[in-house]
């Protein structure tokens, strides 16, 4: 993959030339930034392909380099999808302002006037049981993408992008949401009430698993199986890895988080041997290119992981010990995971008795390493 270089710069209006080496290229001033990304190890390629849209969206986004001449494979993925409505939004109804400046951000750093709007994709005939599909932190429901067919030949599957990430609401913090575990406990609750009437299948992977343990010890009636994917079980768990700490830091946090590469790409391919591909990078680039709603999002989410993990980490652990814990429940664990130690874990499944399922070439996002196998795990428990 390409080292990318980034530039950007503040109020400035006229065109301007950067030269890299022998070449000379014109940066292109739009409102008050300007971007570009230069391949500097591949001497064929002049400019490094990021597919970022034409707008340059809420003025911190990131914006230029070299369009994609074709649709793109996340234009491709969001036309599958729908948006379903779901948990009010808080706050006073105030205009959300960026913290920098405090000057009033675009749309899509703001809040729906009622409830939040979540992108959700399906897969299957809703007659069949349904299966829903969570994703973990940083990621998109896109993770699930080669699940999904597997899923819906027996089921009704359903995957949904969390408030901040993908293409569901992204409210700038303080604005009607504040990213906190409590707050996404109750926004998936509400959730959950708009998609599924029927028992259901929970399957979550990573960081988001305390949260959903913590929906479903309130609401064991409603649900068949739980599978949790490379969840954090053991007090070692508590800690984010650097790569996602990073973005709780003051100032760098919110730099950093603004990275489309940064906050997609190397955080993907850190957490395990995933070896991203360049159309795939792109969806997940999608909405760090289009907005910087999504980065402070990021950086808010990380905040509050860094405050109260250890807290529902243990939570979920005294929950799925717990003798009046009645739901199924399967821990499916991807090995090579950089993230999270597997020390621990096999001795969690044994205490508790619940089932636990190796893979061993898989690392922290299992249903991207080898989603072939997860989707016939979770086919099978659900069956």
């Amino acid at each position: 993959m390409a080292n990318c270089l980034t530039f950007v710069a503040f109020p400035c209006f006229k065109h301007r030339s950067l030269t890299f080496g022998s070449s000379s290229r014109p940066l292109y001033v739009k409102k008050d930034f300007f971007f570009t990304c230069k391949a500097i190890n591949e001497p064929n390629e002049d400019y490094y392909l990021v597919d970022a849209p034409t707008s340059v969206g809420d003025g911190f986004s990131f914006s230029g380099g070299k369009y994609s001449d074709e649709p793109s494979p996340a234009d491709e993925w969001f036309n599958q999808g729908k948006m379903v409505k779901a948990h009010p939004v808080g706050g006073t109804g105030e205009k959300a302002k960026d913290p920098i400046f405090g000057l009033q951000m675009a749309g899509s750093s703001q809040a729906s006037t009622d409830l939040f709007r979540w992108f959700c994709i399906e897969s299957g005939n809703p007659d069949n049981p349904p299966i829903i599909l969570i994703h973990g932190f940083p990621s998109q429901a896109y993770s699930y993408r080669n699940v999904l067919p597997i899923l819906s030949k027996k089921h009704h599957a359903i995957a949904f992008d969390w408030l901040g990430f993908g293409f569901s609401d992204k409210p700038q913090p303080g604005y009607g949401f504040n990213y906190t575990m409590t707050e996404y406990v109750e926004a998936f609750e509400s959730l959950m009430d708009k998609l599924a009437t029927d028992k259901i299948t929970l399957v979550v992977q990573g960081y988001f698993s305390p949260i959903i343990v913590k929906y479903a010890e309130a609401h064991q009636d409603k649900l068949k199986n739980l599978i949790l994917l490379n969840p954090p079980l053991t007090a070692k768990h508590s800690t984010l890895p650097s790569a996602l700490a990073m973005f709780s830091n003051f100032l760098v946090g919110e730099i950093f988080s603004q990275d489309p590469i940064r906050a997609s790409d190397k955080v993907l391919t850190s957490s395990g041997p995933y070896s991203i591909k360049e159309e795939v990078a792109m969806v997940y680039r999608r909405p760090y290119l289009s907005s910087g709603s999504a980065g402070f999002a990021l950086n808010a989410i990380s905040r509050s992981m860094k405050k109260d993990l250890k807290v529902y980490i243990e939570d979920m652990r005294r929950t799925l010990m717990d003798e009046k814990w009645r739901v199924k429940t399967v821990i499916c664990w991807g090995q090579r995971d950089r993230w999270l130690s597997f020390d621990g874990i096999e001795d969690f499944c044994r205490e508790s008795k619940h089932q636990l399922i190796t893979l061993s070439m898989a690392g922290h996002h299992v249903q991207e390493d080898w989603s072939e196998e997860v989707g016939n795990v979770i086919a099978r428990v659900a069956t």
